[in-house]
């Protein structure tokens, strides 16, 4: 995702990492070439050492008070953590730490999901042609004193590039200015070394006789045709 967005081709990253073509490909489409927002724990949910201490609780036969005094957590957390990770008998802290990361991993919902008449709003805007930043920026003067009413094109973006969010329709990508499927670094560019440059041109030093004659013929009509003295 970082050379990604760094402007490199696909090609080039396909080849550098020798994978597959498919592959990297469904990788960068699954979060629209935009890089996830970085995970973290809330310092309120248990750690793997205090998932430990229980695993060693429960082995030992202490009481969830117990467990729970030592640790210094509500009995109600030690309870309700044994009981979502398979209870007395198979409760281990490596299995369980990785079950309540899983759990928490979900997208935020976003804006325009959670407002469908901001939504709506932008969808018709989109169809009429206009970019997420004309959009974000109208949005804001019109509704200048309503938050809930105004949204950053980069939400707009998100939105049609993340589909999981399921907002905005992905039919609409084809009215952005350029309605390619994923979210391209502002670095890419698809210049090359050779980029503008014409296919076996010859120089002009070296045209034929007859073709500098032309061009002469051609500068004396221009001149007489446009003499002042004419």
């Amino acid at each position: 995702m970082g050379r990604w967005e760094k402007g490199e081709s696909l090609n080039a990253i396909v080849r550098d990492l020798r994978s597959y073509h498919s592959a990297v490909q469904w990788a960068l489409a699954r979060t629209g070439g935009i890089r996830p927002a970085p995970r973290w724990r809330s310092r309120l949910a248990l750690k793997l050492a205090e998932r430990e201490e229980i695993s060693r609780g429960v082995f030992a036969g202490h009481s969830v008070r117990a467990i729970a005094s030592q640790l210094g957590r509500a009995p109600s957390t030690v309870s309700r953590e044994i009981r979502r990770n398979g209870g007395r008998r198979h409760y281990l802290a490596n299995k369980s730490d990785k079950a309540a990361w899983d759990r928490a991993h979900r997208p935020k919902t976003c804006k325009l999901a959670e407002n469908p008449a901001l939504a709506r709003i932008v969808a018709k805007k989109l169809q009429l042609q206009w970019s997420p930043r004309q959009i974000a920026g109208w949005l804001k003067r019109r509704f200048a004193d309503d938050e809930s009413l105004q949204v950053s094109h980069e939400t707009i973006y998100r939105t049609l590039f993340i589909q999981a969010r399921r907002a905005l329709k992905k039919e609409l990508i084809k009215h952005l200015r350029r309605s390619r499927a994923m979210c391209r670094s502002r670095h890419h560019t698809q210049k090359t070394g050779d980029h503008g440059k014409i296919t076996d041109a010859v120089s002009i030093r070296e045209r034929p006789g007859d073709v500098e004659d032309r061009s002469r013929c051609c500068r004396v009509r221009i001149s007489l045709v446009t003499s002042p003295f004419r």
